[in-house]
Formats: C-alpha cells, structure tokens, sequence
C-alpha cells in the first residue's frame, strides 16, 4: 500500500535507508577494498545559526534508539545538557561499517530536536516565570508534531496545544477556541459562552477578543459575560491591526481592574520570540509561542572522525582525538580535553584521576559524558520529559549569563 504521506518509517529509519548516498558508497568501497577499521568519531557544534553561545542537547533519545543494537560503544551527554560551541556532545568507538550509514539521520535527530529546544529555553528565559505554551505545529510537517512538542516542552513550554503529543508527554492539551468557532457564532461573547456551557470545567476558560470588535471592549464583553469562570482573554491581534501591541495590552489590563476583574490574566499570542516576549513580560500573563520554535533553526552539529585504529587524526578545521568535557558543579566553566580511555589521553593526568580535579574556583570537575550503548548495548535508562524538562531549567539560571 502506498504511503499517503512523504515519511520514512521506523524500520526505513533503524536500516540506514535515509543515509545520504555517499556513505552507502563509502561502505561498499571499504568492504570491497579490505579497508575496514577502528574508528572514534565525535559530534560536535562549531557555531550556532543564531550567534548564540550555548545550546540545549535534544534529541538524545531517539539517536540512542537509532543505533542501539550495532556494535558500538557510544559515550554522550545527557538529554536536555546546556552546552557550548566545540564541545563533543556524542563520541562513538566501533568499526566504521558498523555505523557510517547511520550518520545522517542520526546528525538529523539530533540538530533539529536541540534547535527547537534551545529556541524554546530562550523563550523561557525571557518569560521568566510567565505560563508560556507550544502553538506551533501547524507550522510544521504533522508527522513530527510530536517532535516538535516535546523539545519545545523540555526546553521550557508549560505546555503544548496537540493532542497526540501531549498524550506521549503525559500532560493535559493547552489551548482556547479558534476564530472560526467565533467567526461561526458570529458574536465573540456567544461563542464564549458556548465554550463555558459545553466543555468540560476543567479546562480553563481562555477567550479570544480580536476577532471582530476592539480588544478593550470584547474583554470587557466577555468578562461581564462569564464572570468568575473567565481565566484569560488572549490576543492573537493581526500584526496590521497591532500598533502599538504592549500599549494594547496595558489599555485592556487597564479596563479590566478598573471594573473589578483583576484576576482575569492576559494571554498573548501571535508571532512571539524571545525578543517580543521580553518586551512584553511585565505586561502580559501567558504567552502562546509558534513559528519561532516549531521552525526553529537546527544546531548545525558535525560528526567527524578524530581517530584511526588508536592514532588521532582529524580532517583540516578539527581537533584529532576523542575528547570529553569536564563542567565545574560550582562556576559552570567547561574544559575540553583528551579522553582518558584514548591511548594519548593517559599522559593528559598523570597520577589523577578526573575525579580528583579541581576548577580554578575550587569546585569539582564533573564529567559531561557517560557510556550510553557498550557493544551494542543500551546502558542508559532515559528519564521522563518532565525530569528533562526540570533538568534544563535548572540550568537555565546560569545559562543565561553565558
């Protein structure tokens, strides 16, 4: 039967069939010429798209699931780890025909989950404590509508409005009542309280108020309309009809207290990004986030070879041999150096081990890299997207001082 949708399949996936052709062709030249060797490879990133300085690792599940089961040893960061430019994230040990056809899709998972997480965590530095919600899937292909709603809410989302990925994430879909439905009612306070006599009362009542009539009014409509069960008013204003937003926004708040409904929170949506959000944090309650995650850009990571059968040896523009990365628990300063289980790295401390290490500051020295696959096999037990989610904003705090 054929697919309806232009997608690879799971098995299309795990057998290397999204590989770019080269490396199928590296892999027959090897094969056929006796070639084959050891080698370490290492996942890095030079730059970010965006000029930023540090990034969220994303993705690490799915490339663990990837290529669990070939006969590889792979060591790597923990999903949801703020990392730096030229850091390895991932180093995998093993023969090269055992993994080189997996090199594409395993780059793809991992740039686009860690470029719409780190977009996400952005966002949620610069709204603060501020409830902010993933909106953008339609945006994007459906098929990776989970994708996207899960980095989006590791990296720092409350919350995320599709139904199928909120049900793999373990939480309760977010969202209001769309336009049409107001535009069908043709009436703004009908629709709204339609919305208050239908749904279930568990679901906040959040109204939109831009869809035909002045905001400031349509608050005030539909707040003396639904009373106590309102929760917020969102705009979702047109950027045609926006002005001067933030001052729009203050306009409503103010009408709003003045007639008794402080408790009704201001919900914005509609083109927001970090920058906008800062704008508007200290005026607006909630924040609905699309295109500026969901098409975020990916962290253009590379995987190069940086050993041959023992030896260091790296292409022009790399560093050769396996690297791992010390964090200090105290200043959250960073060290790259050589791997200790690499043959040039047990000159790097002699007489110490790394646990020993201190930090100029006289924090510890803790090591960013684990052993995630040994000959195949999955050592690591991921943890739930909420446990990653408090793990990135953990470190958030210093990370936005970086």
């Amino acid at each position: 039967m054929k697919s309806l949708f232009y997608t690879a399949t799971d098995d299309e996936i795990k057998n290397g069939k999204t590989t770019d052709v080269y490396f199928q062709r590296a892999f027959e030249i090897i094969k056929k010429e006796g070639m084959e060797r050891r080698v370490r490879s290492e996942i890095i990133l030079k730059k970010s798209n965006d000029g930023g300085s540090w990034g969220v690792l994303a993705g690490i599940e799915e490339a663990l699931n990837l290529i669990e089961g070939i006969n590889i040893n792979v060591k790597c960061m923990r999903e949801g780890t703020v990392f730096r430019a030229w850091e390895p994230v991932m180093t995998i040990d093993g023969m090269y025909c055992d993994y080189c056809v997996y090199e594409t899709a395993l780059l793809g998972l991992l740039c686009q989950a860690s470029g719409i997480a780190t977009k996400a965590a952005k966002c949620r530095i610069a709204a603060g404590e501020k409830l902010m919600i993933s909106f953008g899937a339609r945006r994007m292909h459906p098929a990776i509508s989970p994708m996207i709603d899960k980095n989006a809410y590791i990296g720092g989302c409350d919350g995320v409005s599709v139904i199928k990925s909120a049900e793999l994430l373990g939480v309760e879909p977010t969202g209001t009542i769309p336009h049409a439905l107001i535009i069908i009612y043709g009436d703004t306070v009908k629709a709204a309280q339609a919305f208050n006599e239908i749904i279930d009362k568990e679901v906040k009542r959040v109204i939109l108020i831009d869809t035909f009539n002045d905001e400031k009014f349509e608050a005030l409509r539909v707040a003396k309309s639904l009373g106590d069960d309102l929760f917020a008013v969102r705009l979702d204003t047109p950027g045609s009809r926006r002005g001067d937003f933030r001052q729009l926004i203050k306009e409503v708040r103010w009408e709003l207290d003045l007639r008794g409904f402080k408790d009704v929170k201001i919900f914005v949506s509609g083109g927001l990004n970090e920058k906008s959000i800062a704008e508007l944090v200290d005026v607006a309650d909630a924040f609905g986030v699309g295109t500026s995650i969901s098409s975020a850009p990916v962290l253009d990571f590379a995987l190069d070879v940086v050993e041959v059968d023992g030896e260091p040896i790296a292409k022009r523009g790399k560093s050769s041999g396996v690297k791992t990365v010390l964090r200090c628990n105290e200043c959250h300063s960073d060290q790259v150096v050589p791997d200790d289980a690499s043959v040039y790295g047990r000159f790097r401390y002699p007489g110490k081990q790394k646990k020993d290490l201190r930090c100029d500051c006289g924090g510890d020295l803790l090591e960013l890299l684990d052993m995630a696959i040994s000959d195949g096999r999955l050592l690591r037990k991921h943890c739930s997207h909420s446990e990653t989610r408090e793990f990135v904003l953990s470190q958030l705090q210093w990370a936005k001082n970086i």
